[in-house]
């Protein structure tokens, strides 16, 4: 098959090119990042085009896709509050640019698009279900929103088979953001007391990236119509246990603090119920004390 991946510079992009080429397909990335043909090809892509992802450039690419996955765009909830409308650009105007493409250039090709439970908003300490009620609480999850009605209405209009993975929270080797590596970061330069943000009881639902990859993979093979599933392992944490976890490879005996301030637009819990991925025959295959572990490993190389 012949794939397109959007944002394949980025961190999810990488991993799921990799996932789509050792399963023998031609895999073609665009978007943003200087990459030249020796790096990229480590991660499956056999063509790279450096650009912003429009109508235009896909036109220009000049193939046909049998599957196109959306990789592209903000991942930040803070850079869609200090950047609201460039956030709306990555986030909505690059979704219609690819349904736009598809409808008009490539009809019997399907879309993936990765989403978040940020569309859901904070619905509590409840194992969040996909059909669950829709309340953002951040211009992140507006626009996720927005985007993902989108993908409906090509989908309802034009017959286009669209499926959207609502990812909670991704980690694994390779991250050089968010809470994980901010963590190690901040574990890493101190001694005595270390402080971080909120109570600690805040919950997540961690997925490896090679099991994000291969939920993708599962879903875009078994895609018909339009669906909606979501990604995660099924297992709600608080970060308190992560925090000392990550402590624990550290080896530092650190006095952890929390000082109860929340950042805006970040929900308390985020908890995924995981059935409609499992009855794909797929199964999270890193544990999450194990991912923890490979994760501080990765971060020692950035380093040493």
């Amino acid at each position: 098959m012949n794939i397109l991946i959007t944002g394949a510079y980025g961190f999810l992009g990488r991993n799921v090119a990799k996932e789509y080429k050792a399963a023998g397909n031609h895999v073609v990335g665009i978007g943003h990042g200087k990459w030249y043909v020796e790096e990229f090809s480590k991660w499956g892509i056999d063509q790279w085009h450096e650009t912003t992802i429009t109508f235009e450039a896909l036109i220009n690419i000049n193939r046909e896709f049998d599957l196109i996955v959306h990789c592209g765009g903000s991942g930040s909830v803070a850079f869609s509050h200090d950047n609201p409308y460039e956030d709306f650009q990555k986030s909505v105007q690059s979704t219609l640019s690819l349904l736009e493409f598809i409808r008009l250039r490539n009809p019997t090709c399907k879309f993936i698009y990765p989403s978040s439970p940020a569309v859901q908003g904070d619905l509590g300490k409840v194992a969040i279900k996909e059909d669950m009620v829709s309340m953002p609480v951040s211009p992140y999850g507006f626009h996720k929103k927005i985007a993902e009605e989108l993908c409906y209405s090509y989908y309802k209009n034009f017959n286009i088979s669209v499926g959207i993975v609502r990812y909670f929270s991704i980690y694994g080797e390779g991250l050089q953001k968010q809470l994980l590596y901010d963590a190690c970061k901040k574990i890493q330069n101190s001694s005595g007391d270390v402080t971080f943000f909120g109570t600690g009881k805040e919950t997540r639902d961690w997925i490896h990236v090679s099991d994000a990859a291969a939920l993708l993979y599962s879903f875009a093979i078994q895609l018909d119509g339009f669906q909606i599933i979501n990604g995660g392992s099924g297992t709600s944490i608080e970060i308190k246990h992560v925090i000392h976890e990550l402590c624990k490879h550290f080896n530092k005996p650190l006095n952890v603090i929390f000082n109860g301030s929340t950042k805006e637009g970040d929900p308390i819990h985020f908890w995924a119920e995981v059935s409609k991925a499992s009855a794909l025959g797929w199964q999270p295959k890193v544990d999450i004390k194990a991912g923890l572990k490979r994760y501080v490993d990765y971060f020692n190389t950035l380093t040493n």
